[in-house]
């Protein structure tokens, strides 16, 4: 689709430079001819003045050929100038475009990049990484549910010191209430939003499918976010379920990995 809007976009762009080289080319022609006419009737007009005997048809003619060439001409301005208007609108489609194509990139990017590692660490540092540049948020929490207690507990934040942000029961508060329910929550006022660690301004579930397995918490955008864009939402969206793979793929093989070396050093302790 948006391929489509790019061809149509570089084909009406040159349609409009045709018509726009065609309306110069016939414009100059206009005035060669509008200025040979408005000569002729010049002549016309001296040779009536000397006396001579005036061809009154003939000038009636030019006359009225001068008339419809000044209408043609006026036609092919107004002509030119609704083109004009086109190409700016197309202009705008354009870098519209353009955007959207920088932002299906950073969303590749940040897909590639979750499901590049099975570290957990390096994970929860992608994750963070993609909050700072592609959000532009500069204090926030990534917090995990614990199963056993149903508690959400700060593994990782940025701007602010993980032993400040108390531990959340499911169910309860803001917090709470998007790990049970798996639904958005954004703060109505982002202007007067004051930092609340039980009520973030934004605060993303991490499912996979319909399982929650813990929440972003959002406090503090940077000084030059002032609002959210299309694509942030769309980043939402892919961290709710991404990152939320990315990480139980990578605690599960933390634990394979460790159960492993106990498995196996129990065993060289078993054969020595």
């Amino acid at each position: 689709m948006q391929k489509d809007d790019e061809r149509l976009v570089h084909s009406r762009g040159e349609e409009f430079l045709q018509v726009f080289k065609k309306g110069a080319e016939f414009t100059q022609e206009l005035l060669r001819e509008n200025e040979r006419l408005r000569f002729r009737v010049l002549e016309l007009e001296k040779s009536q003045v000397s006396g001579e005997p005036a061809p009154a048809a003939e000038l009636k003619k030019l006359n009225e050929r001068i008339a419809d060439l000044e209408q043609e001409k006026q036609e092919i301005l107004d002509r030119i100038k609704h083109v004009e208007e086109e190409n700016q609108d197309f202009a705008a489609r354009y870098l519209e475009i353009e955007d959207e194509n920088n932002n299906l990139a950073n969303l590749y990017i940040a897909s590639y990049q979750l499901h590049s590692t099975l570290d957990f660490k390096e994970v929860l540092q992608i994750i963070t990484e993609i909050i700072i540049n592609l959000i532009g948020a500069e204090e926030f929490a990534i917090m995990l549910l614990d199963e056993k207690s149903d508690e959400l507990q700060a593994v990782a934040t940025e701007g602010i010191e993980r032993s400040e942000i108390p531990s959340f029961r499911l169910g309860k508060g803001i917090i709470g209430t998007v790990a049970q329910s798996g639904e958005n929550h954004f703060a109505s006022d982002f202007d007067s939003y004051e930092r609340d660690f039980s009520a973030p301004m934004v605060c993303i579930p991490l499912k996979i499918k319909e399982h929650v397995i813990g929440v972003l918490a959002i406090y503090k955008l940077l000084m030059q976010k002032k609002e959210f864009a299309a694509v942030d939402y769309e980043l939402f969206t892919l961290l709710a379920g991404h990152a939320a793979t990315a990480i139980f793929s990578s605690r599960l093989y933390s634990d394979s990995e460790r159960k492993l070396s106990t498995i196996q050093g129990f065993i060289d302790l078993l054969t020595k």
